[in-house]
């Protein structure tokens, strides 16, 4: 997935967890249940960002071994 549609994913998922949020401070009876829900969209935005950086640091380690001469000293150590 793109950078750009990793970010609105994250947007969305974040503006979500706000408006429960925000329903949850106009209906206190609820608000246990509202505060959960908006804990898991935040959890869900942040596994999107924990996925796609994982992804990213896979393909730069990937280019960099790919690129690294052999008996280049780094891969020595």
């Amino acid at each position: 997935m793109n950078r750009e549609a990793v970010l609105e994913n994250v947007r969305r998922y974040r503006g979500i967890a706000s408006l429960y949020r925000q329903t949850a401070a106009f209906r206190p009876g609820q608000s246990w249940s509202l505060l959960g829900q908006a804990k898991e969209w935040e959890r869900r935005a942040l596994a999107e960002l924990e996925s796609y950086f994982e992804s990213l640091a896979g393909t730069m380690q990937h280019f960099s071994d790919t690129r690294r001469p052999a008996g280049d000293a780094c891969s020595l150590a």
